[in-house]
């Protein structure tokens, strides 16, 4: 069974540092783009960043470009989404997600989720 684990999150003051992990099982890592994606309160699903399955090609989204690191470990099967400089327009549900076939921004590209965590960026 295809499972996206994650890990991490909380609440946060502005210009603080989160790290969120995504634990693979049930299939092969190394085999797939990861993606993660976030969703507002009342807003959209959006890209945030993508890695290609080996690692050595990564994607972000303007709006977090400069702050956040995406990064893998296949021997592991975990993806890492490194949030540095944080601002309140950061606060969304965060997911991951394995890509149908490569990165994309666009959701539809992406065929299993994890569950989602709350990150909360305020004073």
């Amino acid at each position: 069974q295809v499972q996206l684990v994650q890990s991490g999150g909380g609440l946060v003051q502005p210009g603080g540092s989160l790290r969120l992990s995504c634990a693979a099982s049930g299939f092969e890592l190394r085999y797939y783009a990861i993606g993660w994606f976030r969703q507002a309160p009342g807003k959209e699903r959006e890209g945030v960043a993508c890695i290609n399955n080996n690692g050595d090609n990564t994607a972000y989204a303007d709006y977090v470009k400069g702050r956040f690191t995406i990064s893998r470990d296949n021997a592991r099967n975990t993806v890492r989404l490194q949030m540095n400089s944080l601002k309140p327009e950061d606060t969304a549900v965060y997911y991951c997600a394995r890509a149908v076939l490569s990165c994309s921004d666009d959701d539809q590209a992406f065929g299993s989720w994890s569950q989602g965590t709350q990150v909360t960026v305020s004073s």
